[in-house]
């Protein structure tokens, strides 16, 4: 098929690259979208149209991330945004919010333009439900990997720091000068702070089996949310359960799997605070649980969602990443989602994140139900 022109007016997709027909660009059933190295979107097709569900004039002049991620925080760039200044080539399986579900993405330069002109076009494919499946397995697989090297790390620092650490305590035993006291003081304080830090390094990806026994999961949610109730009363957040009938039994750590739900709910306050800053009426966190079954197996299925900031689709695959956050500087660690995936991955179990930006944030906890 031959286009009709190779430079449409302006009013429509004067933006198409050089040899690409407008009967062709739009006759693709795969959303297209082409954007300058800067991320400004200038041509897109009818495809893609449908699945913003939103009109031509709404989508052209905008950045890419915010039509196709939802939108991003100020304090933290777009890897795509910063791919493109590459200009370079690749084909990645990503969760494109603005697009409704998950695809195959491919990056491609149009060359044969100037500079000032360079072109980059998007093309995404959705992906199956096998896809999806597949894309998730190789996700949890490089989370073990890198909480299995986060150890190995904390392994090596964790002797040399305690070397340090007891070094210093016996020379502050016999030291009698003020000054040099208050240095070896120093010195044994911040090398119990890096010793913490290795310790839940460790958590991320080593397991406790000391400590497990059968409990019931709704007990856990029910016991987290009683030791925060009062925070939460003071915050006007609303709590609403919808938990599976109780005796959904599970087998590990009680105090573990309260410290990951504690975890969720201190973030999910934090969401909620940030988003409804005047107007808290709309505050509410859900916890909602089901009995499943995945590949002969069942499984608890427990989802904790708010509505509050949400996480730009940029990050959201950086989520558990050891020293990520997502907070502003100085406001967060980034071990507690880390911790906690690994807490749930010793358990047998899936923790995973869904969220769009100034929507909503769903934690979903996946966990063996315990065998009778």
């Amino acid at each position: 098929m031959t286009g009709k022109s190779l430079s449409p007016p302006a009013s429509h997709d004067g933006g198409l690259p050089v040899g690409v027909g407008e009967e062709l660009f739009h006759s693709i059933q795969d959303p297209l979208l082409v954007v300058t190295p800067l991320g400004k979107i200038v041509a897109v097709n009818d495809a893609l149209l449908q699945a913003v569900k939103k009109p031509r004039e709404a989508v052209i002049g905008n950045g890419i991330c915010k039509i196709i991620h939802g939108g991003r925080w100020p304090h933290i760039k777009c890897p795509l945004e910063e791919f493109l200044l590459t200009r370079s080539f690749r084909v990645e399986d990503t969760r494109l919010p603005g697009l409704g579900g998950e695809y195959n993405m491919s990056v491609i330069p149009v060359s044969g333009r100037g500079e000032e002109e360079e072109l980059i076009l998007l093309m995404a494919r959705k992906l199956t439900q096998e896809e999806v499946r597949k894309v998730d397995s190789i996700r949890t697989s490089q989370l073990a990997a890198l909480g299995e090297l986060a150890a190995g790390v904390a392994h090596e620092v964790n002797n040399p720091i305690n070397g340090i650490i007891n070094f210093a305590q016996l020379l502050l035993d016999d030291c009698e000068d003020e000054e040099q006291s208050r240095i070896l003081e120093r010195i044994v304080m911040e090398g119990e702070r890096i010793a913490t830090i290795t310790y839940n390094l460790l958590s991320f990806a080593r397991e406790n089996v000391n400590e497990h026994n059968f409990f019931d999961l709704n007990e856990v949610v029910t016991e987290s949310l009683s030791l925060v109730e009062h925070q939460l009363k003071n915050d006007n957040i609303t709590v609403e359960k919808n938990l599976y009938k109780a005796g959904s039994l599970i087998y590990g750590n009680h105090l573990q799997l309260m410290q990951v739900i504690l975890n969720i709910i201190s973030n999910s306050r934090f969401a909620l605070k940030e988003r409804y800053r005047e107007d808290q009426s709309e505050m509410k966190i859900s916890f909602c649980s089901q009995l499943d079954e995945s590949e002969g197996q069942k499984l608890y299925r427990l989802v904790i969602r708010d509505n509050g900031t949400g996480v730009p689709q940029g990050v959201l695959d950086k989520m558990f990443d050891p020293f990520f956050t997502s907070k502003p500087p100085g406001q967060g660690s980034g071990l507690g989602l880390s911790i906690s995936y690994g807490i749930i991955k010793n358990h047998g179990g899936v923790l995973r994140v869904d969220s769009i930006l100034n929507n909503y944030t769903e934690m979903i906890i996946e966990i063996p139900a315990a065998e009778k």
